[in-house]
């Protein structure tokens, strides 16, 4: 049987690499007339109905003022082939460059936020943001998703999260355990 004395400390700095939240994701907004798209690796489900999205963005990025003053964004999930692509999104500031530009991205129009969508992307969802009595205090966005949107032909994309490091993990099979979770048979 294994003890704690057969345990390793693990360094508080790095508990987020034992839990990363969420996919990487793109998050686009549009500020006095200027989109900008940043990395987010920080990100969470809150709530599922109706739907809240818990998002780190602080003052260090670009996006803060916009998401602050307009109050809404798209989130935009890319595939694993957009990897590298998104961790240089997330080396430069859009302050400086024309991400969408810069990396060859299309904008395509929201429906219900300023903010543009990625063409690229596998999904976006277009959110407003719901609550910022924990910005000040941890940077934490809620976010109530408006409007959501797939891209049909690509039905099985694969996300990427960061382990806090540098290094990434693609998501990997599906286990199928919808018969096991009879207390939620609502949510299949």
């Amino acid at each position: 049987m294994i003890t704690v004395s057969d345990l390793q400390e693990h360094p508080l700095d790095q508990v987020h690499r034992l839990i990363e939240p969420g996919p990487v994701i793109l998050v686009t907004t549009q500020h006095r007339g200027i989109p900008n798209v940043m990395t987010n690796g920080f990100n969470m489900m809150i709530r599922h109905a109706p739907p809240l999205i818990g998002c780190t963005i602080g003052p260090w990025d670009h996006s803060y003022t916009a998401l602050r003053e307009t109050g809404e964004c798209v989130i935009s999930i890319p595939g694993s082939e957009l990897a590298e692509t998104t961790v240089d999104i997330g080396n430069c500031s859009g302050q400086d460059v024309d991400k969408f530009r810069e990396f060859d991205l299309t904008p395509l129009a929201s429906q219900q936020v300023a903010a543009p969508l990625i063409a690229e992307c596998f999904a976006n969802i277009e959110c407003q943001v719901a609550d910022t009595a924990l910005v000040d205090a941890y940077n934490l966005f809620v976010l109530e998703p408006v409007r959501a949107w797939v891209d049909p032909s690509r039905p099985h994309p694969q996300m990427f999260h960061h382990r806090g490091d540098g290094t990434f993990t693609l998501d990997g099979e599906t286990i199928d355990l919808k018969d096991h979770m009879t207390k939620w048979q609502y949510l299949l």
